[in-house]
């Protein structure tokens, strides 16, 4: 919350905000002018002073020539009743060094002597100013041939005079300024600030008092007349308002009055079809759980189908096959007890049991392998711990494992992985869920073409690690996109297909890596699976 800053009135302001205007404004006026009339009355000097060196020089040509210094100190004394001029020297040009030097000099009452300023004659032909004086030299020429130097010195006590006494009328004439604009502001501020006043005692005795039928004066200030006439405006609709809401107040009144006796009657209606509702909602819940049973039942079926198909196969075979070997011995025993077993009929016999027998164990070890498939689907997520594992060097050796498989298919596998990626997981049911994968595509997605390839794909997210397995195979058929995840669906059955594998690697993903994993149904060509792995938690 920002701190509110200090408190100020209109009559402050405006005092203060005219006030420090007109300072400004006269302080600028008053520096300028005063700047301007400096510079002026310091030109005018200057002027002066370069006249009266001109004059000198005019009068020290002929005392320059006939070397004259008495003539000259006597014309130079005249000098004394000129404020302005505070020393004098003149220079003649020597005959043989041809250079400036002294010939005489003037110091006025009470000024000590200045150097010599033969040495500053080119600085000087330009006047200089300091603080406290002007220093100019101008030369003295006669016939066109220079025969010496005037230099003069002039004091500024006389304007330093005349600017301190300005400063002072300035002074006094801007604090005359300020105080008649102070006056003036003061009677405009009251002009404005007695109405504000006004408007503001009567809105504290509305707020006050609940006074809305008050009203606000005219005023010949027009934006505060136009204030008054909108606070009036706002107080006549105000208490419009109220008067509203007293009517309605008192109509809502004689309403619930009545209101009352329909709420009683509602309520019993509503109870009777609370009751009524609550009825159906009982039925709901036993018609939802008896659809719940039937998806059981239904799915339960689908599976013991399933499983009766895939297993019945081998085992009538089986059975098919030993009934036949049984009904061979049989025939056998009755030659060899009539003594009628000849070697011809042995050796069928033989040859038949042994064919026989391999149809026996093909087709039982078919139902074995299937009731083992059956078995790794109900897979545990305890079976392993979790250890830190290099992904990529795991992935690679699975490829490496079914290189032969790879081969026969003429299939290629390319591995996108960061380099010696290691990560938190179970080494096992990666390792199974890629082998499956792999051996979908040979199974289902390749043909005996050259151009046959596999890419896996792991992407490092921040909270999860993602697996991206696809193929350019001939992809999932539409029709079982949606159960491709459920047991003993498949495209080959009856060709050595159980319908287990996909499910395997589902139970894989969700259960002993707790990820998830599901099919791409938007590629065009081929099959894409996504499996999503979260990484572990850092205490």
């Amino acid at each position: 919350m920002a701190k509110s800053g200090s408190k100020t009135s209109i009559r402050k302001a405006l005092i203060s905000a005219v006030m420090l205007v007109t300072a400004l404004c006269l302080s600028l006026s008053i520096s300028i002018s005063t700047y301007l009339d400096v510079k002026e009355q310091k030109q005018l000097l200057i002027e002066k002073l370069s006249i009266l060196a001109e004059i000198v020089a005019f009068n020290a040509q002929i005392t320059l020539i006939f070397d004259d210094r008495k003539t000259e100190d006597k014309r130079l004394q005249s000098f004394n009743n000129i404020e302005l001029v505070k020393n004098i020297h003149i220079y003649a040009i020597d005959d043989i060094t041809n250079k400036p030097v002294f010939f005489t000099s003037f110091n006025a009452s009470k000024t000590p002597p200045v150097p010599l300023k033969v040495n500053s004659i080119e600085e000087l032909l330009t006047p200089k100013i300091s603080d406290d004086y002007i220093e100019l030299i101008k030369p003295v020429v006669y016939e066109g041939k220079t025969e010496g130097y005037v230099y003069i010195r002039g004091g500024l006590e006389r304007l330093n005079r005349y600017i301190n006494r300005k400063i002072l009328v300035d002074i006094f004439l801007t604090l005359f300024v300020l105080l008649l604009v102070s006056l003036v502001a003061r009677g405009i501020q009251k002009r404005i600030a007695s109405p504000i006043e006004e408007l503001s005692l009567l809105l504290q005795d509305v707020s006050k008092n609940h006074n809305y039928s008050a009203r606000a004066n005219k005023n010949n200030i027009e934006e505060i007349n136009i204030l008054a006439n909108n606070l009036n405006l706002m107080l006549a609709r105000t208490q419009n308002q109220i008067e509203r809401h007293k009517a309605d107040k008192l109509e809502i009144k004689q309403l619930n009055q009545s209101l009352e006796e329909k709420v009683n009657q509602r309520t019993i209606a509503l109870r009777e079809a609370n009751q009524e509702l609550l009825n159906t909602l009982e039925r709901m819940h036993q018609y939802q759980n008896q659809i719940v049973e039937n998806e059981k039942m239904a799915s339960l079926g689908q599976m013991v189908a399933g499983v009766a198909h895939e297993v019945n196969t081998p085992i009538g075979l089986g059975v098919t096959g030993s009934t036949l070997l049984r009904d061979k011995l049989a025939d056998i025993k009755v030659a060899f007890e009539g003594k009628s077993l000849t070697s011809k009929q042995l050796e069928r016999f033989i040859n038949d049991g042994i064919e026989n027998l391999d149809l026996i164990y093909r087709n039982l070890n078919r139902a074995a392998e299937l009731i083992s498939a059956f078995k790794k689907v109900a897979v545990s997520q305890d079976l392993e711990l979790s250890t830190e594992l290099n992904l990529e060097a795991l992935l690679r050796d699975v490829i490496t494992a079914m290189r032969a498989d790879l081969i026969l298919k003429h299939a290629e596998v390319s591995i996108d992985c960061p380099a010696n990626f290691f990560v938190n997981s179970k080494a096992g049911p990666i390792q199974q869920i890629i082998e499956q994968l792999v051996s979908n595509s040979l199974i289902h997605a390749f043909s005996d073409s050259n151009d046959n390839h596999i890419n896996i794909e792991i992407v490092d997210n921040e909270n999860d690690i993602q697996v991206i397995y696809s193929d350019n195979g001939s992809g999932v058929p539409t029709s079982i996109r949606k159960r491709i995840f459920d047991p003993f669906v498949t495209t080959r059955r009856g060709e050595g297909g159980s319908g287990l594998g996909m499910h395997l690697v589902y139970n894989l993903v969700t259960q002993a890596l707790n990820g998830n994993i599901y099919l791409d149904e938007n590629v065009e060509k081929g099959s894409r699976f996504v499996i999503t792995l979260p990484k572990p938690e850092v205490v």
